[in-house]
């Protein structure tokens, strides 16, 4: 039985520390809901992608092409009187717009449809920051927006019987920091839901003029009432009582941020939070403004939706300004915007700059160079881009706007017909997953109107950007049926010219390139698919090539630096680190660059990179576990690094750590950076336990910061985390921001100098990870958990606890092995 299908049939109220996405997945199923369907969109995948996919005999389950069909397909389950969610971001509410809307004004009895909807209001990984509720309340549905991890596991039971009983589709909006940080969840009850009847009429779900009137009537006249009279009365609006001295109305996450100030300020401040942001329950808003004496405070995620209700209530809230930009609110703004007292110290030294980037050996790559030096010589004068991991060959100065999903060959389509001239001249560029979404609409479009230029598909067979989902390009679908679809036939059926070339061979790039170009010139219209599997989805024996640089032939040019997996020296010699994937076995990118054959695969190819691999420790079998004397009342510890680095695991780690001390019986919080991040930009993952309410840290409580990456500690905000006294476990690692010069790159002794008011303790994790036969350097954050175990207050809890935790995370043997090894040299890294 798998982890998730286990969380689905253990007793109720068991305790487990979840992310708030798996939270909401084990909760549909112990739910009762019957189906569910989505696309794939961050912060909101790991609902089906690492969830609800371990449980297809339980539920039915599966992605559709883009969100309006997943939603088409939810609706049509309800017909069937199923229950069904439907999981996308916020622009995929925006795609889905036309079903969302016509489907929300039926009234007649059917399953419950419920839209779950991450929000990412930082924004991560999205591009707007667009609040939906303006829409949603147009369309007269009810918004559930839920406040911590457990409400997010029984939301779609909520939802579901307010489905049903309301007759109407029910929205949750889940915060995106709820979506990906992990809190302790008790296990609801479980459930089973019959189904709902067929309609007798299905006629009643026609959408004609006449009938849109009239359900609009009905929803306005009964169902908005209805649905008002419910959220005054709701369980799920939470009134805190103060001292009466400043109000506060909010929603979502935000309320365990307020726990956090609360607890932390020692202000008695009233809080009024809402279970529903549509329709507001304004009897109840009014009763709490009347028994606050001071300034009553809005404090809401996007933009300013109920604070304006309020103040077109004739209420007196305070909230943002007009134009003011607060989208996402912290601990930390809250306590300023309340006034209350908060420092933070100011730091001179400024962070680097650290784009996301496609991976060490992406089949992109060469794409990338190429476009970018044509983009230089003035060969093209404009690349038009879209939404995923295409999207950062704009870091490459290969690519110059991108917009939505599927929109680049319709911006190229535009411009040319504005441009007859830069037909020749500019090129549309998408991922496989965007074409099969919407671009293929764009695809048609151009060819229903005859207009010439170049079309680049980069099929990397997969929805690469969120983690490697099936898309129709597949090799099957999320059942695992072979997929029988045929992009390339596809495209030659709506009558385009298609030229395949392979993503890892340089020269047939350029040449394919070249005579699309002059087609272009001709009249023609070409779609060019540029192959080449996401090498996260490679096979591990594809991974392992070590490759070399000959010195002698190396002239130093530094034309093959165009990866983050390999290097130059001061001297200008390129080496290779371990971020390499030897482009999965496939033609080396860097060696194609290099004019004069200097880069070649090693002669040495021992599987740990080392003249002799060391012979690791054998790890115990089992772990027993000493009893523990008191615990300290509250843990907190904030980690930095680079995408790549390990940094969510280690957050796992600590969780494990949390719940096997015994944590589970007051509070564990985890919070983390997703999206781009894994793509080499900025990551952030933080962990407390005990006295602690909000997966967001206030600034002073970290005991101890620890620094994956040299630079990363001058990221804003991470040093003002530390509470005075605490500890900075820094990693000598340097890993370069792409077409950063080495030489403005922080020293070690420039990093020393500025953090001096600090106690900071060095650690070369990486190489001690190398040592120990991890070419790949991965095992560093494990090297990283040990030296944190030596570290007041970390070091008052036994190595067993910590040994079981990494277990529990990884318990494949040979992973336990080498994770075991790199632990207990992290001990004696630290001292012990």
């Amino acid at each position: 039985m798998n982890a998730v299908k286990a969380l689905c049939v253990e007793k109720n109220g068991h305790g487990v520390v979840m992310q708030g996405n798996m939270a909401f997945a084990v909760g549909c199923v112990r739910g009762g809901i019957h189906a569910a369907d989505g696309y794939p969109g961050t912060p909101s995948t790991e609902v089906i992608d690492k969830g609800l996919s371990q449980v297809q005999d339980m539920i039915t389950v599966g992605w559709s092409v883009n969100e309006a069909v997943a939603v088409g397909v939810g609706f049509g389950h309800t017909l069937a009187g199923s229950d069904c969610v439907v999981t996308m971001k916020i622009p995929g509410l925006f795609q889905a717009a036309d079903i969302i809307t016509s489907s929300a004004f039926y009234t007649a009895e059917r399953g419950s449809l419920i839209y779950y909807i991450a929000s990412d209001y930082t924004p991560n990984s999205t591009q707007h920051l667009v609040d939906p509720r303006y829409m949603l309340q147009s369309c007269c549905l009810p918004v559930f927006e839920p406040r911590n991890h457990q409400e997010m596991h029984e939301a779609a039971r909520i939802a579901a019987d307010l489905g049903r009983r309301f007759h109407c589709p029910v929205v949750i909006i889940a915060s995106g920091v709820l979506c990906h940080s992990e809190g302790l969840v008790r296990l609801m009850e479980t459930s089973t839901r019959d189904k709902a009847p067929l309609p007798e009429k299905m006629s009643d779900f026609i959408t004609l003029p006449l009938r849109a009137r009239m359900f609009h009537d009905q929803v306005r006249s009964k169902r908005i009432p209805a649905l008002r009279e419910m959220v005054e009365q709701s369980p799920l609006n939470n009134w805190i009582k103060g001292d009466g001295r400043i109000g506060v109305i909010t929603h979502g996450v935000n309320t365990l941020f307020l726990d956090e100030v609360r607890a932390t300020s020692g202000q008695m401040i009233d809080v009024l939070s809402l279970g529903f942001t549509y329709p507001l329950p304004m009897n109840l808003i009014e009763r709490f403004c009347a028994s606050v004496d001071g300034p009553v405070y809005v404090i809401e995620d996007g933009y300013r939706f109920i604070q304006d209700a309020l103040l077109a209530q004739g209420l007196k809230v305070e909230g943002k300004g007009v134009d003011e930009t607060i989208t996402e609110w912290t601990p930390a703004l809250i306590t300023q915007r309340l006034g209350l007292d908060l420092e933070i110290r100011k730091h001179d030294v400024t962070s680097l700059p650290r784009p996301p980037m496609i991976c060490a050996g992406c089949p992109y790559r060469l794409f990338g160079q190429i476009v970018g030096k044509m983009r230089k010589k003035g060969k093209l004068e404009a690349v038009f881009g879209d939404i995923g991991c295409n999207t950062l060959l704009h870091f490459l100065h290969a690519m110059d706007t991108a917009l939505a999903m599927g929109a680049s060959e319709a911006k190229r389509l535009g411009y040319v017909l504005s441009r007859p001239e830069a037909a020749s001249k500019c090129l549309a560029v998408l991922g496989d997953g965007t074409e099969c979404h919407s671009g293929m609409d764009a695809t048609r479009n151009t060819i229903f109107r005859h207009i010439p230029g170049v079309k680049v598909i980069l099929n990397n067979s997969w929805t690469a950007m969120t983690g490697g989902q099936p898309s129709p390009t597949s090799p099957a679908n999320l059942a695992g049926d072979p997929n029988v679809f045929d992009l390339n036939a596809s495209l030659k059926a709506h009558g385009a010219h298609v030229v395949e070339v392979n993503g890892y061979d340089k020269k047939a790039l350029e040449k394919a390139l070249k005579a699309a170009l002059e087609k272009a010139e001709q009249g023609i219209f070409t779609t060019l698919v540029v192959t080449g599997v996401c090498i996260r989805k490679m096979p591990k024996e594809a991974y392992g090539l070590k490759m070399e640089v000959d010195a002698d032939l190396c002239k130093r040019c530094g034309l093959c630096l165009i990866c983050s997996g390999i290097e130059a020296d001061s001297e200008g010699l390129p080496f290779f680190n371990n971020i390499c994937s030897g482009c999965v076995r496939q033609n080396a990118a860097c060696a194609q660059m290099c004019p004069v054959g200097a880069i070649a695969p090693a002669k040495d190819q021992s599987a740990c990179g080392l003249t002799s691999c060391p012979e690791l420790p054998t790890p115990p079998e089992t772990v027993t576990l000493p009893e523990t004397s008191s615990l300290p009342p509250f843990l907190s510890v904030a980690v930095r690094g680079v995408g790549g680095q390990g940094n969510l695991f280690f957050g796992r780690v600590l969780t494990q750590l949390a719940y096997l001390l015994g944590y589970d019986q007051k509070n564990i919080v985890k919070g983390e950076t997703h999206g781009m991040a894994q793509m080499g930009g900025p990551v952030i993952s933080t962990f407390a336990c005990g006295q602690v309410h909000s997966p967001v840290p206030m600034p002073g409580t970290c005991q101890c910061l620890v620094c994956m990456e040299r630079s990363e500690v001058f990221r804003p905000g991470f040093l003002d985390m530390l509470r005075p006294g605490g500890t900075i476990i820094l990693a000598d690692t340097a890993i370069m921001p792409p077409f950063f010069k080495a030489e403005n790159y922080p020293s070690v002794e420039a990093v020393h100098q500025a953090l001096g008011e600090y106690k900071v303790i060095d650690v070369d994790v990486l190489n001690t990870a190398l040592a120990l036969g991890d070419a790949t350097g991965r095992s560093a954050n494990v090297v990283m958990i040990g030296v944190l175990s030596t570290i007041a207050p970390f070091d008052s809890f036994p190595q067993e606890y910590w040994l079981q935790a990494l277990k529990n995370v990884s318990p494949k043997p040979a992973i336990w092995q080498a994770n075991y090894a790199a632990f207990l040299a992290g001990r004696k890294l630290g001292g012990q």
